[in-house]
């Protein structure tokens, strides 16, 4: 991306700056490519593909949400997206007003909102949906089917940790302090 310091130019000014400072720095190269990857292809494909379907980031993956597990309840879906629902009650405004988009109150819980796609979505996702994949395979065309795979299967590894340690993990770090809201409003359980 124009204007950004390259991944080698990054590796060569953090390693300057921890000298000697004693860091488990495998690891912490994994975790900057992971956040570095996820940025540089969230860019790419908000300027491309989703560009010419105008179209944020936030907005594909709440439709991809929506589309991929059919009506759910708003929380459900600002958590798997990994956004508040603050934000996602914006989102869904507009891709409501854009004809792709259903909310519905919950049949038995008036508090409740259900998201839904409308007709209009299910195509519209139908048709943008193979043009977000070609780009897929764009930034991942440097690597084998096998490397895809594996990569694949190692990034689903360090979700796992952190799905099923990271907030016992975090409780300990914080010496029973209490814990920020999570994404999506709720609270960790205590």
């Amino acid at each position: 991306m124009p204007g950004q310091r390259s991944i080698t130019e990054a590796e060569k000014l953090a390693e300057a700056k921890l000298g000697g400072i004693a860091v488990q720095r495998e690891q912490m190269a994994a975790v900057a490519n992971i956040y570095r990857a996820a940025s540089t292809v969230r860019h790419h494909l908000e300027n491309s593909v989703l560009r010419g379907s105008n179209l944020t980031w936030t907005a594909f993956v709440v439709l991809w949400v929506v589309w991929v597990w059919g009506e759910s309840e708003t929380r459900h879906v600002a958590e798997e997206a990994g956004i508040s629902k603050g934000t996602l009650t914006g989102v869904a405004r507009t891709l409501e007003s854009r004809g792709l988009l259903r909310r519905a109150g919950h049949p038995t819980d008036g508090r409740l909102v259900l998201l839904s796609l409308t007709g209009e979505g299910e195509e519209f996702m139908r048709r943008v949906f193979p043009a977000f994949n070609d780009e897929e395979a764009f930034v991942t065309s440097r690597l084998t089917t096998e490397e895809c795979s594996g990569l694949a299967a190692t990034l689903r590894r360090v979700v796992l940790q952190v799905e099923q340690h990271g907030e016992d993990r975090r409780r300990a770090l914080l010496a029973g302090a209490e814990l920020a809201p999570r994404r999506g409003g709720r609270r960790a359980k205590g």
